[in-house]
């Protein structure tokens, strides 16, 4: 029988599901100890549980994603990911800011190219204009940077991808579903396959006035 995806933010008792995601989806040589704890899953929830979306088949929890509100100086677009997101905990969310900020998506590795990702992306999109902020944010990792690294800077990657020549899981990914580059923040995340790099990425807000 055909189940339906359902988009949803998620609860307390979705956080132990939550953490096994976070494991599946993001194995060594990621971080272990960038991997979503349960004290950050609760500060999500309590902070701005609008930000904080699951998507779930059948009662399993197959992705999610995180997001809260930044004030965002345009002429200061380089930052730090602990920074832009309290390590994870997003105590510094601003209900009164410009812009919605990604901290992290993920989906399945066994529910993947399904639209499971563009679909958390559209609801965080219907997020932003519901609030009236000016765009959507958030540094993309490029994991594969560190196969060309050797010949080509980040800049350069990530112009090969835009031109086509190039495909990072990552960052075709967000472009696909409609975010565009700003610039490259260097040292943006312990990231081993990106170098530590990451590109900023944003969806601007069409129905503003």
């Amino acid at each position: 029988m055909y189940q339906q995806v359902e988009i949803r933010n998620y609860s307390y008792e979705d956080i132990p599901a939550l953490v096994s995601l976070q494991k599946e989806c993001f194995p060594p040589p990621f971080p272990e100890e960038l991997l979503w704890n349960e004290k950050q899953l609760r500060s999500h929830i309590d902070v701005f549980r609008d930000g904080a979306l699951c998507a779930a088949l059948g009662g399993r929890i197959i992705g999610s994603m995180t997001g809260l509100i930044i004030n965002f100086d345009p002429d200061r677009p380089r930052h730090k990911w602990e920074d832009a997101t309290d390590r994870g905990y997003i105590r510094n969310h601003q209900e009164d800011g410009n812009a919605l900020y990604v901290v992290d998506i993920s989906v399945s590795p066994l529910y993947r190219k399904l639209g499971i990702g563009k679909r958390l992306m559209q609801t965080m999109y219907e997020l932003t204009v519901f609030k009236g902020l000016e765009r959507l944010l958030g540094g993309g990792r490029i994991p594969c940077y560190h196969k060309s690294a050797h010949s080509m800077s980040p800049e350069q990657y990530v112009q090969a991808v835009l031109d086509g020549k190039k495909r990072d899981p990552v960052l075709s990914f967000l472009l696909h579903c409609g975010r565009s580059p700003l610039c490259v923040i260097p040292e943006y995340l312990e990231d081993e396959e990106s170098l530590n790099n990451a590109v900023l990425m944003e969806w601007k807000n069409p129905f503003l006035t």
